[in-house]
């Protein structure tokens, strides 16, 4: 699958503006992380793309129908199983399910900070200044805090580098996050 395909999918499924950055924003911090760890950008940024494909139509069975339409169109199994242990954690084994299930939440988290700046841009961003957020218990409370402290901890990072990481993955992204 090509990236323009995986977004066609997304488009397909996904109507919220919100979600659909939502994956975008992961993708590019998939990328990034991709690049970091010399794996497959492209498989990566994919799995990004569609990882939450399903959620808005099957919220009650998310992410079980992405994977049937990804296993229906024969899509690569590494990318169906990075999706499905991005909710499914007991199911995390290589370091693409990691990197996955750590970009999900804390890419959401720092795109909220961004939306709450007077300017609504990344540019400026400060790992400081989300970290602070992440101790407003108020701010993005559906976001939980854990599983991003969690994440770094899988990748072996400290959670000022995986922030900073994701900080620099949204603000060169190649898709237009309007921040």
């Amino acid at each position: 699958m090509t990236q323009r395909q995986a977004i066609q999918l997304l488009d397909e499924y996904v109507k919220n503006p919100s979600l659909k950055t939502h994956c975008l924003a992961v993708a590019s911090s998939m990328r990034l992380y991709a690049k970091l760890y010399k794996e497959d950008e492209d498989m990566w940024e994919l799995a990004g793309i569609l990882h939450d494909m399903d959620y808005e139509k099957f919220p009650d069975i998310h992410p079980d129908k992405s994977l049937e339409v990804l296993e229906e169109m024969a899509e690569d199994p590494k990318i169906i199983h990075a999706i499905k242990a991005h909710r499914y954690t007991n199911e995390i084994e290589s370091l693409f399910d990691k990197a996955l299930f750590s970009c999900d939440e804390l890419s959401g988290f720092v795109y909220a900070c961004v939306l709450v700046r007077p300017d609504k841009k990344i540019a400026g961003m400060e790992v400081s200044s989300v970290k602070k957020k992440m101790k407003d218990k108020g701010f993005a409370r559906n976001v939980s805090r854990e599983d991003m402290y969690k994440g770094a901890e899988l990748l072996g990072i400290s959670i000022e580098e995986h922030i900073q990481n994701v900080i620099d993955a949204l603000s060169s992204s190649p898709f237009d996050l309007g921040i």
